[in-house]
């Protein structure tokens, strides 16, 4: 385990200041006013903040279920602004909460209801929170891959409609393919566990000092509720531009 000392922060603030020199040495930004190594550095800043925070607040959320259930609520919030946002600058933007919410909740009803999770926040956060991040990341890269390839491809949108295709059908013609690659990520991690990498889960099981066995148990539970949450996420926000409810101003057709 990792010493809380004066040592990892030094470390941790090498590496943040080296993330954002080599971003901006790439020039690796979206605009002038969207540069990557800016938002690098305050992407850490406020990891360490929140993370101390959190760290705080969850001894308190864990002896009290109403607690356990608002502070579930405010991670499930943030979650929607984040996607949302980074998806489209439209008002539009908290349709971003349906895949993430339809994707998360019925797993965790699931493994609430079977016992497998208790309703202790000493084990219902962190998977929760894992979900809740998967099914973030899948909700973005599907959801801005869709509209990217919306913008792009008008014209064979165009086409497909005046074929007699609605406007969903020939959306969802053109957008399909593109945001279905927000699965690869999930895919390749399931796909690779053990041979490339040894995920959170299993290592912190271990250090905890679980067997291998049940480590590997857990690990697997996770990938698996991990690809289930994502796809249900990717195939509500494709459907959700497909019938521009989640848009922007440059891809509507």
């Amino acid at each position: 385990m990792l010493p809380v000392n004066f040592t990892l922060g030094a470390v941790l603030a090498v590496l943040l200041v080296a993330a954002a020199v080599v971003a901006a040495l790439a020039r690796l930004s979206v605009a002038e006013d969207r540069r990557r190594g800016r938002e690098i550095v305050v992407a850490g800043l406020r990891a360490a903040v929140q993370l101390g925070v959190v760290a705080l607040v969850i001894g308190y959320v864990v002896r009290s279920v109403p607690l356990l259930l608002g502070f579930l609520a405010l991670m499930y919030a943030v979650a929607t602004r984040t996607a949302g946002r980074r998806i489209t600058d439209d008002r539009s933007w908290w349709w971003a909460a349906a895949p993430i919410g339809l994707g998360v909740a019925p797993v965790v009803a699931a493994l609430l209801i079977t016992g497998l999770v208790p309703l202790k926040g000493i084990a219902l956060i962190p998977v929760t929170g894992i979900l809740i991040g998967g099914a973030l990341t899948a909700t973005v890269l599907g959801g801005r891959r869709a509209l990217d390839e919306l913008r792009d491809r008008k014209g064979e949108v165009e086409a497909a409609m005046a074929l007699g295709l609605t406007d969903a059908e020939a959306r969802l013609l053109v957008a399909r393919p593109a945001a279905s690659d927000a699965l690869l990520p999930g895919l390749d991690q399931t796909r690779t566990v053990g041979l490339v990498t040894l995920p959170g889960a299993f290592v912190g099981m271990l250090l905890g000092g679980a067997s291998p066995v049940q480590a590997g148990a857990v690990q697997l539970f996770v990938l698996v509720a991990l690809i289930a949450v994502q796809a249900v996420a990717v195939a509500v926000v494709l459907e959700l531009v497909a019938r521009g409810r989640l848009r922007r101003p440059d891809a509507d057709v």
